[in-house]
């Protein structure tokens, strides 16, 4: 088994590609071992001394480090992973899917809400995704769009100008009613 890693534009966080189904729905995060508490995987990663988080995509891993070198822990990691999956593991011991998030916004607003999620869907976690991370609608209020950042788009240096430079100025383009995104 080959895993591939990537950089991410979070230094503190890598992305592991296994070459195979990583989450059938959705993505999950991880930030400590107790929460990784129904995923095999995700609470051997964190036997691993110096991995701090663990977002699991569709078909990758995104593994964020304490202040250790990568190359101290990568080793570590890409061990963990290929025995979980020669070994045919489940991922997550509950397949259903992970916990939404709650979403706020005024029934007012619900249109508006459904484009900012389709522009959200179609334009931004796809990018966002690539750089070993996820981003997802959280809440639209007095035009301002509350956005959670998870993998390597949370604590990421860049994340505040993707926000404001990137994601920010498409919604306002696409969606009058918006004047600013913000991070939750």
């Amino acid at each position: 088994m080959f895993i591939q890693t990537e950089a991410t534009p979070n230094p503190a966080t890598l992305k592991f590609l296994p070459g195979r189904s990583v989450l059938p729905y959705g993505t999950l995060e991880f930030r400590s071992k107790d929460e990784a508490d129904g995923s095999p995987l995700a609470q051997r990663l964190f036997d691993v001394p110096g991995v701090a988080a663990v977002f699991f995509g569709s078909d990758f891993i995104a593994v964020t480090k304490t202040e250790t070198d990568w190359q101290h822990i990568k080793p570590g990691v890409l061990g963990v992973i290929m025995e979980h999956f020669m070994t045919d593991a489940p991922v997550m011991l509950d397949q259903s899917g992970g916990k939404a998030d709650d979403e706020f916004y005024d029934e007012k607003d619900a249109e508006t809400v459904e484009l900012i999620k389709d522009l959200i869907e179609t334009r931004v976690r796809p990018a966002v995704a690539n750089d070993g991370g996820d981003i997802t609608f959280r809440g639209f209020e007095n035009g301002i769009v509350y956005l959670a950042m998870k993998g390597a788009c949370s604590g990421c240096p860049s994340s505040t100008a993707t926000l404001r430079h990137g994601i920010q100025n498409l919604l306002k383009h696409f969606v009058p009613e918006v004047n600013e995104v913000r991070p939750v």
